[in-house]
């Protein structure tokens, strides 16, 4: 995949969008999506971020992007504080490598990985948030499903074997009592669609958007239940959590001013996502997320968008990392990351 330093829809079919909207390619670029931006600088902008420099972003297409896309809108018209560039990929371990090679300064990227990058990089990134809670939904037509302990004896399919889905699944099974569940992965979730179209009666999990995208295709199924209720219900005081932003250590120390001025801004994005949900809709198909605005606005309120900081961003996100950990610690880069993994100091 080419990696650009603005803000470009790819061209790589997004899974189960693709197969349930019209036929056509969610990550097919569409002639007016906007091309990726960056702010003028101006005096105001200089005082804010103490520098003149531009943030390199990169976030993954989904949630994540999600909650950035009024900021990404402000930068293209011009009137955000910072000065930034966005890239969108649709794989968490591209912008992992670009992390690491130095091409981008900050990341929105799974929960998990973030620990991982922390290990590979010798405590190189921190995080300042978590922009995405729990996004996974069991879909089924099966009417006797309604939480994790009525997958007793069944098989569910998934995707994200060796990620979340797996992780947070297995988790819930064994805090259920249920041992004898199987769980097929699949490598896409066009996969997943095809096999519940041919039987709704199958069980399967799927993170938002694409929940919401099958429900609305297909009459036969529904939301048999929330895989973020079922955690919370388990009252262990940990969260299930899907995304978080990192940041380059050298960047953070060299650049404070502008990250926290990004920080504040990714706040006020994420907050709008939620109070505008309309107008955050049509951006998100304006910018290629979601192909349709309609199914955008349906599916932003299940997507738990967020920015969450300081110290209870380090409570939340170490309760999670611990549950992974004990399930297997590879999940999370073969051990915890050290207090310096949570930026609460210089990002407010």
């Amino acid at each position: 995949m080419k990696k650009r330093n603005y803000l470009a829809v790819t061209t790589a079919a997004l899974m189960l969008v693709a197969a349930l909207l019209s036929g056509c390619s969610m990550q097919q670029a569409s002639g007016n999506t906007p091309d990726a931006v960056s702010s003028a600088e101006s005096s105001e902008t200089e005082a804010l971020t103490g520098s003149d420099v531009t943030v390199r972003i990169g976030s993954l297409k989904g949630p994540t992007t999600m909650g950035l896309v009024n900021l990404m809108k402000e930068t293209a018209e011009r009137s955000a504080k910072g000065s930034y560039t966005f890239t969108m990929e649709t794989q968490p371990d591209i912008l992992m490598a670009e992390m690491v090679n130095g091409n981008l300064d900050i990341a929105l990227i799974p929960a998990n990985m973030a620990s991982v990058l922390y290990h590979k990089t010798n405590g190189g990134i921190s995080v300042i948030d978590i922009n995405t809670l729990g996004v996974l939904e069991c879909v089924t037509g099966d009417g006797d499903i309604h939480s994790v302990k009525d997958l007793a004896g069944k098989t569910v399919i998934t995707t994200g074997q060796g990620a979340t889905p797996e992780y947070a699944l297995n988790y819930l099974l064994k805090e259920n009592g249920v041992t004898n569940c199987t769980l097929e992965f699949k490598s896409e979730a066009t996969e997943i669609a095809a096999e519940l179209a041919k039987d709704p009666q199958q069980i399967a999990v799927l993170p938002q958007p694409f929940a919401t995208v099958a429900l609305l295709q297909n009459e036969n199924l529904k939301s048999a239940f929330s895989l973020t209720q079922e955690w919370d219900a388990l009252s262990n005081g940990s969260r299930l959590l899907t995304g978080v932003t990192v940041v380059s250590r050298a960047f953070l120390k060299k650049h404070p001013d502008a990250v926290n001025t990004f920080v504040q801004e990714h706040r006020k994005s994420a907050e709008l996502a939620g109070n505008d949900v309309k107008g955050t809709a049509e951006l998100v198909a304006e910018y290629g997320i979601i192909e349709k605005a309609a199914v955008a606005q349906k599916a932003i309120p299940s997507c738990n968008i967020v920015c969450i900081t300081a110290d209870e961003m380090k409570t939340t996100l170490e309760g999670y990392l611990k549950v992974l950990y004990e399930q297997n610690p590879k999940s999370v880069g073969g051990k915890l990351p050290g207090n310096d993994f949570y930026e609460i100091e210089q990002v407010k």
